[in-house]
Order: C-alpha cells, then structure tokens, then sequence
C-alpha cells in the first residue's frame, strides 16, 4: 500500500476524480482517496507502478 498527501481538493467530488485517475494507472490494483484526510490509499503491483507515476496521475487529475 502506497499512501501519498493530496492538496487542493475542495469537495468529495475531486476525490472520485483523483480515484478514477489513480486507478487508469497501469499498475494499480486499488485506490481510495479519503477527502477529510487529504489522503490517497493505493494498492499496487510494484512491478508495473511507481509511486512517481501515482504523483503524475494525480497532477494530471488537477491536483498536487
């Protein structure tokens, strides 16, 4: 499990986008990103993911 800080979301909302982002991600076997805590829970195979490609889907979803 990878948990990686999120900033800027604003509604529970950015959350289900940032999951659906997270879980296009090759590699990715779970995700569940919490809004109140500002956190993402990620499941991975580390064979096929990084937690640097996490950090990019998470930008391209908008976020930091």
């Amino acid at each position: 499990m990878v948990s990686i800080d999120i900033d800027g979301m604003h509604c529970s909302s950015c959350a289900l986008l940032i999951e659906k982002s997270l879980r296009k991600t090759p590699g990715v076997l779970q995700a569940s990103v919490n809004f109140s805590s500002e956190q993402a829970m990620v499941k991975i195979d580390p064979m096929t993911a990084s937690k640097e490609e996490l950090l990019k889907a998470v930008e391209a979803a908008g976020y930091s």
